[in-house]
Order: structure tokens, then sequence, then C-alpha cells
């Protein structure tokens, strides 16, 4: 098994979140996959952006929904980086993807992308609603798809097996190794989030989690040099011929 980083809205802890800039960050800070967030603009495109409102991370006001694709164009993201869309990501960035939907109308939206540029082997398509993903599931059964959660009910599994979910992303501070356990023999990864530290990253090797996602891509690549526990135990996982730099096994 591999242990898998995600860079969480790229590299959010050291970048403006969910921009270009920040998603080249985590891949040259060692991610193995990145996350970001889906919603539509008034005129029908995909942009990246985390919150209903651009206030928080642009120098702007309103509604994303309410607003066109050019002017969320012209607004400041930080550092001078502009909102991006979709696409704009998908052709800038090779990892594998953690697109959270935001918005039910983003759903199909991001499905159709997906899907006319041939990438359901690296796009998952998540969701804090089962709602959200029960809908995308049914519009296109193939795509690999999960479920967020803050804690870690014993619920989900038994929703996420009915479902047809591959991947729950759940609160690392709520999981044990009997849960991650659980979810393994019922055939789903498991990925903790948030790990910032050596300890929530050690936490989450020592329970066995498929990966984690974190603000700080380059937290797992420090480890293994700085903390002989990560490599121990990441060298005491079945190794597999093939990983990425934040996919790692020593």
């Amino acid at each position: 098994m591999t242990f898998t980083l995600v860079g969480h809205r790229g590299a959010l802890g050291l970048e403006p979140e969910n921009t270009l800039r920040s998603f080249r960050r985590a891949v040259t800070e060692g991610a193995g996959a990145i996350e970001l967030d889906l919603r539509v603009s008034l005129d029908g495109h995909l942009v990246i952006l985390h919150d209903a409102d651009v206030s928080r991370t642009t120098d702007g006001k309103g509604n994303v929904a309410e607003m066109t694709l050019a002017e969320i164009r012209g607004l400041d993201a930080g550092q001078g980086e502009s909102i991006p869309t979709f696409d704009e990501v998908l052709d800038a960035i090779d990892l594998p993807i953690q697109a959270e939907i935001k918005a039910f109308d983003a759903a199909r939206a991001a499905v159709d992308t997906i899907r006319d540029r041939n990438l359901v082997d690296r796009i998952t398509v998540t969701s804090f609603s089962a709602e959200i993903l029960r809908e995308t599931l049914d519009y296109f059964p193939g795509i690999r798809a999960g479920l967020i959660s803050s804690r870690a009910p014993r619920e989900s599994v038994d929703q996420a097996r009915a479902m047809g979910i591959d991947v729950l992303c759940l609160g690392l501070a709520s999981l044990d190794e009997e849960f991650v356990d659980l979810c393994r023999r019922e055939g789903l990864e498991v990925i903790g989030w948030p790990a910032n530290d050596p300890d929530q990253l050690l936490h989450a090797l020592r329970i066995g989690t498929a990966g984690v996602t974190s603000d700080f891509p380059g937290l797992l690549r420090e480890s293994i040099r700085d903390i002989p526990e990560v490599t121990t135990l990441l060298a005491a996982r079945p190794d597999t011929e093939h990983h990425r730099p934040g996919q790692a096994t020593p």
C-alpha cells in the first residue's frame, strides 16, 4: 500500500489557496495528489473556489454563482493570482486530483469535463453531501467518488458501500486503527485530514490510513528525512512498483 499526501487546496499553508501558484507549489513540495473545490459561475464555467462568497480569498465581494467568469477572473486571489477554471488546473497539473463539489450545479459539469477529457482514472469526485455524490454516481456510475466528514461515523461505512463510494475522507482526530481496518476490509480507502504537523502524520501512519490531506505538502518528505519512525512505518507497508513523490515508500 502506498501512502498519499494530498495538497489541501494546493499548498494552502504556503500559497494563496486554490490558485495555480498553490497547485504548482504542491507539486514542487512533493504532493502525491491535490485537493480543490469546484463551483459554477453565473455563465456556467467551473471555477476553483472554496467559499460561496469571494470576499475571504479575493479582493472582491459577491456570490460566485452571481458573477460571470470575466468578473471572477478580474479578482486578485492573492499575490496577483486569479481564480482558475477547472480546465486550467487540469492543463497545468498532472497529479491525481480530489475535486470537491461545493454546489449541486457543479456536479454534472465536473463529470462532463472528467468524461470528455478521459480523466476517470485520475480524478476522485468528493463531497460532504451524500446527496451530491448520489446524484453524481447516478449520472455517471463509473466515476470514483469520496465522501467527506469531519468525524468517522460507523454508518459512513455502510453508506459508502451502499452507494458505491470508493473513498472516505475523514477527520483524522476521530480515526483509530480499528475503524481504518474495518474500512479496509470493506474495500474502502481512508484519507485522514488535516495532517499539518509530524504528530498528526505519525498518527495517520500508525493507524494505517491510505494517506492524509495537508496544508503543507512537503510534510511527508521532511518527516521521512527527520523522523526515523516515519521511515520505519512506511517501510512496513507492502511495497508497490509505481509511486509518486507524495505516495512514498522509502
